[in-house]
């Protein structure tokens, strides 16, 4: 096996807004390849086909899906990212909170300084940690 790549199906055509979106969210992020669908072929034209995009060093490829599913993303696959401060940690609460849902507010949990779980504005899930010393 040559690695685990963790890969986010889109509908909608939502594939490069959420990654322009993420990458610019966290630093030491890009995007690093797409491939879009060309006239005639089965997907829209422009759209996704397949990229790939790193977010601070952790590759994730994507799509946009052809067909409509009537499945999504669910919390229970999570993106956990363990802050360096609590400015950075708001920040990308907020950001990543900003038209979607918070499944549990920013808050002291008891197992980290500061914890906050969100579905963002694509339904992607994110846990942001701020750990104890």
């Amino acid at each position: 096996m040559e690695k685990v790549t963790p890969f986010l199906m889109f509908q909608g055509g939502k594939a490069e807004e959420a990654m322009n979106y993420y990458t610019s969210l966290i630093e030491d992020s890009a995007i690093k390849s797409i491939v879009r669908y060309g006239p005639g072929e089965n997907g829209e034209e422009g759209t996704v086909m397949q990229a790939l995009f790193s977010l601070k060093g952790q590759e994730f490829m994507c799509i946009d899906s052809v067909p409509v599913h009537n499945f999504d993303f669910t919390p229970s696959f999570s993106i956990f990212l363990t802050c360096d401060s609590e400015d950075e940690l708001i920040y990308l609460y907020e950001n990543l909170l900003a038209d979607g849902e918070a499944l549990m507010p920013l808050d002291n949990y008891g197992f980290s300084k500061k914890f906050g779980w969100v579905n963002d504005k694509f339904g992607v899930s994110w846990q942001i940690n701020l750990p104890n010393d």
